[in-house]
């Protein structure tokens, strides 16, 4: 029995020869080639067909194999880290072109020239005026010496400088990673009972921050990073935030006992409690001089570009004009806190410090994945920024490469994590930068401090330095953005202050379950309930779209629409999709008994958003079919995905469906639906 016969006798409504159209047509004489136990009635309907039928041009079913999951993992990995232009099969090509993919210096290096050297010595030298007083303040900040931010501040921007493609991003220490760092790790070991125990824990972190971060980067995860949405990172950055400037209220106050804790109440109440103990207000007037006096020329720069490098150096300028005072004062003799004694000399060696065994080695890994993460989110952001100004594209799976190797190398020479500053690399945009050579020339200035100018840090306030890490603190709160999110998307905004109010009121892991459990939560419910929507046809137009969002479409006689808006038909959605539409069904059933309309013969359902589908996905659209075939309905499918069309061939849906009944698009199917109409009028 060929398909027409059968559908006359399923449907007696379908009595007169059917000439389906050229697409589907196609379809049907593909299903011929596939082997099964009816291979000669396809044949013998394939040969019944053909005479009435154009020859096909088109065939979805035609179309090779989709590739498998590790075939396009491998394919995606080669072309990464190969160059593109012409392939060669020889050995040194291939070498050649791996080595550029993994170090850019060797592709950028070939066209560098003096005139850029140049702006960036200037950006460099830049750089470190504001780069050197910035990590003495973030090693203070991440409870360690002041000696560990300016090696931070040394090793990872060369590494960086060979296996990064940004050209502007700065590379060092910065407050959010800080404050995670000292945050997690204070609560394994207590820097101020066993400091040697907690450097082991910031290293061995820090070690494990570039495995998975170069691990995200080899295997193409640089999704996981998306995890944490703009929303979500708004909110914890402005929470962070707020965290470190009162974590700095210790030194701007001169407090000498303070919590560990990071919450807005505990802080709140141990400079509480530390005001009514002893605390020197020679330390806050001098901090909150310099404070005021950095945001001022912040002000002044921002209001005129050409004295930029104002702002920039006032760090440095507060840092060296603090010290001299102190020093000509004495007034360390009086109260104020001071860094004292600061090591010198090159990175020592810490792969002794790295622990792999023991209790703490499972808390380690975790608390290196959330730095991992928020490193690698702050680092790509800002570089993608810059990038965009400039016209280039960064390819952010690279950029996990070189700043994991990067934060590896850097756990071996005594770095805790680095990764890429938006306020240094914004002053190292604005002076001029043109490679990451800037980096270099601030990684030989940090050497020459280490080597030579650290005795004269002895005299250094901590409040200044305090008062530096405020400085940097405003543009981490964005107002503006919080308020455009809530303008926008109610759901992101609940993301966004979740974030914030975790990290306030709990703590820097509390934030980020709160955030990644929000947006969790909205990836489930939009993917658990994906929008069905009923489509209708503008009138004199072959265009059709959502009936709901556009009122005036008018719906065809007999005939329903429906758009699936899942990418994904799977055992999360698969039974809801089914039910929503058949329920359709149902209402528009009731409805035209009402109005003593004609019922429905034909259900379209339009595929083109559906990409992929697993077996609940095809067992939920044989179930429909075979509903709405005891409804007297026929079912017509559009333009399923590739993933989609390959399976279903496999699960022989389509041959249950019938090919007749595929089409490419919704104005094809409901041509072809409503020729049929009209013959069984006729008839």
């Amino acid at each position: 029995m060929n398909y027409q016969e059968s559908l006359s006798k399923d449907h007696p409504k379908f009595t007169k020869d059917i000439e389906p159209s050229g697409f589907s047509q196609t379809l049907q004489e593909a299903m011929a080639s596939i082997p099964n136990e009816h291979s000669s009635n396809s044949i013998e309907q394939s040969s019944e067909l053909s005479v009435i039928r154009p020859e096909p041009v088109f065939s979805v079913l035609n179309t090779p194999d989709p590739p498998s999951p590790w075939k396009e993992l491998a394919s995606s990995m080669k072309e990464k880290v190969l160059t593109r232009g012409k392939q060669s099969s020889s050995l040194l090509h291939f070498t050649l072109s791996g080595l550029q993919g993994l170090f850019p210096v060797l592709s950028w290096g070939r066209n560098y020239d003096l005139k850029s050297f140049r702006s960036d010595i200037m950006a460099g030298l830049t750089l470190a005026s504001l780069g050197i007083p910035q990590s003495i303040g973030y090693a203070n900040l991440a409870k360690l010496e002041p000696q560990y931010g300016l090696y931070t501040n040394l090793v990872p921007p060369l590494i960086y400088a060979v296996m990064g493609s940004s050209r502007e991003i700065a590379i060092g220490p910065v407050a959010v990673i800080s404050l995670l760092v000292s945050s997690m790790c204070q609560k394994i070991v207590d820097p101020s009972v066993d400091p040697t125990g907690y450097k082991k824990i910031v290293f061995t972190v820090t070690f494990f921050t570039g495995i998975f971060q170069a691990s995200f980067g080899f295997l193409r995860l640089g999704f996981l990073v998306d995890f944490l949405s703009h929303a979500a990172i708004v909110g914890f950055m402005g929470g962070a935030a707020i965290v470190i400037g009162l974590q700095q209220l210790k030194g701007l106050l001169g407090l000498t006992h303070f919590t560990n804790k990071t919450d807005l109440v505990s802080v709140i109440k141990a400079v509480w409690l530390g005001l009514h103990q002893s605390w020197h207000p020679d330390n806050f007037f001098l901090g909150c001089s310099f404070l005021i006096f950095i945001l001022v020329t912040r002000f002044l720069g921002r209001r005129n570009l050409k004295l930029f490098w104002l702002s920039a150096i006032a760090p440095l300028l507060s840092v060296i004009l603090s010290t001299v005072i102190v020093f000509l004062t004495r007034a360390d003799k009086h109260g104020l806190k001071i860094i004292k004694e600061v090591k010198s000399g090159l990175n020592p060696s810490s792969v002794k410090l790295l622990q792999f065994t023991g209790p703490y080695v499972g808390e380690s890994a975790k608390i290196g994945v959330i730095c991992a993460v928020i490193a690698l989110t702050e680092a790509v952001a800002v570089g993608r920024s810059f990038a965009s100004v400039r016209g280039y594209q960064l390819d952010g799976n690279k950029e996990m490469v070189s700043m994991g190797f990067m934060n590896i190398i850097g756990s071996l020479s005594s770095c805790y994590v680095a990764t890429g500053s938006f306020s240094r690399t914004a002053v190292n945009f604005i002076a001029g930068c043109k490679s990451p050579v800037s980096n270099i020339i601030m990684a030989i200035t940090v050497f020459l401090t280490l080597e030579f100018l650290t005795r004269l840090l002895y005299y250094t306030p901590l409040a200044v330095l305090a008062s530096i890490i405020l400085s940097a603190l405003p543009g981490l709160i964005d107002v503006r953005e919080a308020w455009s999110i809530w303008k926008v998307d109610k759901m992101d905004f609940l993301a966004c202050i979740g974030a914030f109010l975790g990290v306030l009121f709990g703590s820097v892991e509390i934030g980020l379950m709160v955030a990644l459990t929000i947006s969790f939560a909205r990836i489930i419910l939009s993917s658990i309930r994906p929008r069905i929507e009923t489509l209708g046809r503008i009138q004199g137009t072959d265009i059709f779209c959502s009936k709901r969002q556009h009122p005036v479409v008018s719906l065809e006689p007999g005939l329903m629409i429906v758009h699936i808006g899942t990418s994904f038909l799977c055992f999360m959605n698969a039974n809801f999709t089914k039910e929503r539409i058949l329920t359709y069904v149902m209402e528009d059933e009731e409805l035209q008994e009402e109005n003593n309309e004609g019922k429905i013969l034909y259900m379209v359902i339009d595929m083109s958003n559906v990409m992929n589908i697993d077996s609940s996905g095809i067992a939920a659209v044989e179930e429909m079919h075979s509903k709405l075939e005891s409804f007297g309905i026929q079912m017509a499918i559009v333009n399923p995905g590739w993933q989609v069309i390959y399976k279903m061939k496999l699960a022989r849906l389509v041959e249950r469906i019938g090919v007749s009944w595929i089409f490419l698009s919704v104005g094809e199917a409901v041509e072809a639906c409503l020729s049929y109409k009209e013959d069984n009028i006729c008839a």
